[in-house]
């Protein structure tokens, strides 16, 4: 199952690539094939295996000779890991009612490769993205609470009003920030961000990715300083470490918080 899940992560790795760049020029990604960015010239289907095909052209055009980025290789690979992480903490194949959950964030996974990628490319975080990946947590929240068989002792068991409450809550608090720095600090589109994030960690889940994304940043930010990669007044994406500290609270949260809890005790 760990390879079934890493080469379907390719794949749909390779997917998100043609995504990333074509929103980066305003194409539709739906139609037509994938081209060189250099040349323009449609890209082969042997010249389109993911990986493989990097390391067999050199990472060159096989028609124009110019330079692959090495997004595509990477953004390929680290979906394909992703995909395995997913995998082994949501699915079990014996049992048919994981199937929808480990979809959801199959789907989860690849918005969050495509946001981490655009913004630390392009320092934007494509809003058409954000608004499908809203969708797309709030359907699913719906539908996995219909869906279960366990009875929730509380609101928060349910995935549609933890979900709601945690990006109602850091939504509101990246708001004040942008209002607070007139978008200096944080750009419309974090907050924008923190209501998906939201909507699929559920409470307290974000609290974690936010802590972990603000330390992240943090640490980052000071290391560039050092070495004189950046100022302290120069802009830094942020999703990329929102994206991060997601990753960590949707895969490991519950343990990580339930250790922590344990700790103080």
């Amino acid at each position: 199952m760990i390879i079934i899940f890493f080469i379907l992560g390719l794949i749909i790795g390779s997917f998100l690539n043609v995504v990333i760049y074509r929103l980066s020029v305003a194409e539709s990604f739906t139609t037509g094939r994938s081209k060189c960015p250099h040349c323009q010239t449609m890209i082969r289907w042997y010249d389109n295996i993911p990986l493989v095909s990097f390391v067999v052209l050199n990472a060159k055009c096989r028609d124009c000779q110019k330079r692959i980025s090495w997004q595509y290789p990477l953004v390929e690979f680290f979906t394909g890991v992703l995909f395995v992480l997913v995998g082994m903490k949501f699915f079990a194949l014996e049992n048919i009612e994981t199937w929808t959950e480990t979809g959801y964030f199959l789907g989860v996974a690849s918005f969050l490769v495509i946001i981490f990628t655009y913004d630390l490319l392009h320092m934007e975080i494509p809003n058409l993205v954000i608004w499908i990946a809203i969708f797309w947590s709030a359907v699913f929240n719906l539908i996995l609470d219909w869906e279960s068989k366990i009875l929730p002792t509380s609101p928060l068991d349910l995935l549609t009003y933890s979900g709601i409450l945690a990006g109602v809550c850091a939504f509101t608090f990246f708001f004040l920030l942008v209002i607070k720095s007139k978008e200096k600090w944080m750009g419309l589109g974090d907050a924008y961000l923190v209501i998906f994030l939201g909507l699929f960690l559920g409470w307290p889940n974000i609290l974690l990715a936010l802590f972990l994304a603000f330390s992240l940043g943090a640490i980052i930010g000071l290391i560039l300083v050092v070495l004189r990669k950046k100022g302290m007044k120069s802009p830094i994406p942020f999703a990329p470490f929102l994206v991060a500290g997601s990753i960590v609270a949707m895969l490991w949260g519950t343990e990580i918080i339930n250790w922590y809890w344990n700790l103080l005790g």
